[in-house]
């Protein structure tokens, strides 16, 4: 068996010590108790620095390529500190134990599968699918069994939602850091799946299993089409898990939509913008960066819905215009560069001059129509999807795409290359369009 599969089948082991957590909540003292559940990890951090020399069995076991330069098993102490600090916060600061046990035992075991996968094809995507798939079956087995040892019944729709997400998380960040990161992926889930234990979603197991077939689905699309890079599939596959979960198969579908024509509207006449000197790198493939800048605002959105009124005193409505908005936003950016880059003659929107293709803040008349396309066709989805959207609600979530595309040309002419970059450009586009459909939506009252 290779080095790294038996590293990573080391690693998982010591990640199972999560287990630990569960029995020590039983314990009355809670001193007794916050030393029963770190104790294990702490003492392996201990004897990965003080006691585990060069040259034994365990440390070849355990030992990261960084790790022979002072002859000290840094990654593992630092993969335990880590899950002595989450333990900490569950025993003593209110984080979930099943939380806690998913979030490690997910990290530690993904891993793992990652490793065979890569094993069996060398192909990035397939390692990346091993983790996720590994991860997620772990951390909802993980899930079962510390309820058990806890004697609580479990919700196995929440299970899978919160095990599907950290793997889904998991290994997007796994794909943009490096293997001795594992202990900021480990305490970056944990918070996360912490932050959506607390909203309490209200979801069947049915919709969460389409979530995760139609995630997974999307996924394949993606790598076979070559839309978007291995970060920007994870990434985008993610948003759609919890568009579909938070907010609905509505605002899923107005995700999707831009997902999928946003990633062909790349690939349009590729050589010719490649030619231009305005073609997206990497082959149109979208990278996370991409689809974070386009999506965040969405995904905050989506969060905020689910978290209203209970958690944040706002009328739950505005978040859907804020959502539907920042979608029509992107998709129109994309519509306008993608298909209007094509034509000549480009204006600077500050000064109507004319400028070169693919200039920041040139507009084309050819690129707002498709803009203004794009916007309604994201506003035609969410009109026929969601009842509430009627034919003003459309009309405003085309004004938010007309609004996102202005304030994108603007930033490009004005700060573009200078303050801000590209990305930083679509999500403040994103984001005042968002503000402007709920500013909208309450003026003329629509919620």
């Amino acid at each position: 068996m290779p080095s790294t599969v038996r590293r990573a089948g080391a690693f998982a082991a010591v990640g199972t010590l999560a287990f630990a957590v569960p029995v020590a909540t039983g314990l009355d003292s809670p001193a007794l108790a916050t030393v029963a559940a770190t104790g294990p990890f702490a003492l392996v951090a201990l004897l990965a620095m003080t006691a585990v020399g060069q040259g034994t069995a365990l440390f070849e076991l355990f030992a990261r390529p960084g790790d022979y330069e002072d002859g000290k098993l840094y990654g593992l102490a630092a993969f335990a500190l880590a899950a002595a600090g989450l333990a900490l916060l569950a025993v003593q600061f209110g984080l979930p134990v099943r939380v806690f046990v998913a979030t490690v035992v997910l990290v530690s075991y993904g891993n793992l599968g990652q490793r065979l996968a890569h094993r069996v094809h060398s192909d990035e995507v397939v390692a990346a699918a091993g983790f996720v798939v590994v991860g997620f079956a772990a951390g909802v087995v993980a899930q079962l069994v510390a309820a058990r040892i806890q004697g609580v019944a479990i919700d196995s729709a929440e299970a899978l939602f919160l095990a599907g997400t950290g793997a889904l998380v998991a290994a997007l960040l796994r794909s943009v850091l490096f293997e001795r990161d594992d202990p900021l992926v480990m305490l970056s889930v944990g918070l996360l799946l912490w932050l959506f234990f607390e909203l309490d979603p209200t979801v069947g197991t049915q919709r969460v299993f389409i979530a995760l077939g139609v995630s997974a689905v999307l996924g394949y699309v993606a790598y076979a089409l070559d839309t978007a890079s291995l970060p920007g599939m994870l990434t985008g596959v993610l948003l759609s898990l919890l568009t579909i979960v938070l907010g609905g198969y509505g605002w899923f579908a107005m995700l999707i939509t831009f997902f999928g024509l946003g990633g062909l509207s790349s690939k349009f006449r590729y050589d010719e913008k490649l030619e231009r000197g305005i073609a997206q790198e990497d082959e149109g493939a979208r990278g996370s960066g991409n689809v974070l800048a386009n999506s965040i605002v969405a995904l905050v959105a989506v969060i905020a819905w689910v978290a209203s009124p209970s958690h944040i005193a706002v009328e739950p409505g505005l978040f859907l215009y804020a959502f539907a908005g920042a979608v029509a936003a992107a998709m129109t950016d994309t519509f306008s560069s993608e298909f209007g880059g094509l034509y000549d003659n480009p204006r600077l929107i500050t000064t109507l001059r004319r400028v070169e293709p693919g200039t920041d803040g040139g507009v084309t008349w050819q690129g707002v129509v498709a803009g203004l396309a794009g916007a309604a066709i994201i506003a035609g989805i969410a009109a026929a999807t969601l009842e509430t959207v009627g034919p003003v609600g459309a009309v405003v979530v085309v004004g938010c795409g007309l609004v996102g595309m202005t304030v994108d040309s603007l930033l490009g002419a004005t700060v573009e290359g200078t303050v801000v970059g590209n990305q930083g450009v679509n999500m403040l586009a994103t984001l005042a369009a968002a503000l402007a459909g709920s500013g909208v939506a309450l003026a003329v009252g629509l919620v």
